[in-house]
């Protein structure tokens, strides 16, 4: 089984460029503060719109290191807010990544709780009705089944499907160890020479 863990040294553009469009969200989904780089398998949560029931009841189940996913398709009501947050990451949630919208940024900041979501609104949701925990749900436009890798940072969030994380991982290491070892000249080099390449493919003369 793959050490999750080791992901958190995986920029998300490595990912993205391994694995795809598909598997990247969209740039809705942003930190809502200068956050670290968080990594973890996915605990997924789907919330009736309006209703944050679901991710509160959630926090008291997903496994230390989880990244909690949540789908909602609401924008009017905040699914989380500082008090939450503090006791995800008291837990031992890693993050947050939400299809929505939290509230009390301040205090979240303040706690160094990383949240990537579609912004913050101070109104609260309901807790008065039953979504889902452990299906399929739909973030930033990314399908996220239970235990897939979740990587994310200011550059995006970029899902590894969960069966192909080894050898995502492995593939990502060996590109990451490749650029490393390249210097600025000899990459210069190899661009230039791709780009006329290409250019000559489209007939460009000039």
């Amino acid at each position: 089984m793959t050490e999750i863990k080791t992901f958190e040294d995986v920029p998300p553009t490595t990912l993205a460029d391994l694995l795809g469009r598909a598997q990247v969200m969209d740039t809705g989904i942003r930190p809502l503060w200068d956050s670290p780089r968080i990594a973890g398998p996915a605990y997924t949560v789907k919330c009736v719109p309006g209703d944050n029931l679901m991710l509160h009841a959630a926090i008291y189940r997903a496994e230390p290191g989880a990244v909690i996913v949540v789908e909602s398709g609401d924008l009017d009501h905040a699914l989380a807010g500082g008090n939450v947050c503090a006791v995800a990451q008291r837990r031992g949630i890693v993050g947050f990544v939400v299809e929505g919208v939290i509230r009390d940024l301040a205090e979240v900041r303040e706690a160094g709780f990383p949240v990537f979501s579609r912004g913050v609104i101070p109104i609260p949701g309901t807790k008065k009705k039953l979504g889902e925990l452990g299906t399929a749900v739909r973030v930033g436009g990314v399908l996220i089944h239970p235990g897939d890798v979740v990587v994310a940072d200011e550059e995006g969030v970029v899902v590894t499907p969960s069966a192909d994380a080894q050898k995502v991982l492995e593939a990502a290491r060996a590109k990451l160890v490749k650029e490393a070892g390249e210097t600025l000249d000899a990459w210069g080099e190899n661009h230039r020479a791709r780009i006329e390449k290409a250019l000559g493919e489209q007939g460009f003369t000039g």
